[in-house]
């Protein structure tokens, strides 16, 4: 089939690799976000999945909106059998979704129909998930919410960020969007419209929501800030300026009590207290300088008895 495919991070280049890949289907255009800043210098850069377009010889169309008029020409005289999504980032208006002979099938990392939103890895680690995955479905006009046409799932580990976890869900989820376009080719593969029950929403972290809160119990702070890692990043204030922190561990061993956001500095680990027990800090980085690991951080700082983060 001829495909156009739209995706703009990180996580959409392994369904595009696996895509351009097949001997069965042809990539005759990509579809991504315009040049963005991006980084501490923000340097204005091309998406990754602009970059491997290029790299690979492939048109690469930048919309502002996907409603624009000439963007809409473009699509249509590609001409594609079916659009596969993965991460694009902008929404599709009906026009669009219109021009494709088989419509627009989006990756989406969750079991639907939870977690429909921007952030459905984030939710799922914030959330305790046990267990989540990625589905593929065909686009419509409400979010997230049309027929699917399947799934894979993934165990939430431990420990997982949602770096982590959206890593192993972008290679999975790889291998379900090829097999799904294979099954659409092939007259194979029927969509199912989604429960109404169970539906939930996952909208996009804020800087702000990452902030976190040592009032909170500690099981809360750790998938917190695992959710938010690597992006926004979990952050707290410190002698009043922004305190970047990495991943943070319940601690269940005995300790003296700690009020929340009281600092106990040890020799190999630092504690937090919260509304229930302390919890150990991971990495930490304060403005202008370089992430570290808390117990250098301490030993620079000088944390005074009794001092808390916030």
């Amino acid at each position: 089939m001829r495909l156009v495919f739209a995706g703009t991070p990180e996580p959409a280049l392994p369904s595009l690799r696996a895509l351009l890949a097949s001997d069965r289907h042809e990539v005759v255009a990509v579809v991504t976000r315009p040049d963005a800043p991006t980084g501490r210098g923000r340097k204005v850069e091309r998406s990754p999945v602009a970059a491997l377009a290029e790299e690979r010889g492939i048109e690469v169309l930048t919309p502002a909106k996907a409603g624009d008029p000439d963007f809409l020409a473009r699509l249509a005289e590609l001409a594609p059998d079916l659009c596969p999504v993965v991460a694009y980032g902008a929404l599709l208006p009906t026009k669009a979704l219109a021009i494709p002979t088989h419509g627009w099938v989006n990756l989406h990392f969750s079991l639907l129909p939870a977690w429909r939103g921007a952030a459905p890895v984030q939710a799922s680690v914030r959330h305790g998930d046990d267990i989540t995955g990625a589905s593929t479905f065909r686009i419509v006009k409400e979010l997230d919410a049309g027929p699917v046409f399947g799934v894979v799932t993934e165990r939430v580990g431990e420990r997982d960020t949602a770096g982590d976890l959206l890593g192993r869900l972008a290679e999975s989820g790889a291998r379900l969007l090829l097999s799904t376009v294979d099954g659409i080719e092939d007259g194979t593969l029927r969509a199912v419209e989604q429960s109404p029950e169970g539906v939930s929403h996952a909208p996009k972290i804020s800087v702000e929501d990452a902030r976190l809160d040592f009032t909170t119990p500690a099981t809360a702070l750790d998938r917190l800030a695992r959710a938010v890692t690597p992006e926004p990043g979990a952050w707290a204030q410190f002698r009043g300026e922004r305190l970047k922190l990495g991943p943070v561990a319940p601690v269940e061993d005995p300790v003296e009590p700690l009020a929340p956001g009281q600092i106990k500095v040890e020799r190999k680990r630092v504690l937090v207290g919260t509304a229930t027990h302390p919890v150990r800090l991971g990495e930490v980085q304060a403005q202008g300088k370089k992430r570290m690991a808390a117990t250098d951080w301490a030993r620079g700082v000088r944390i005074e008895p009794g001092e808390r983060i916030s």
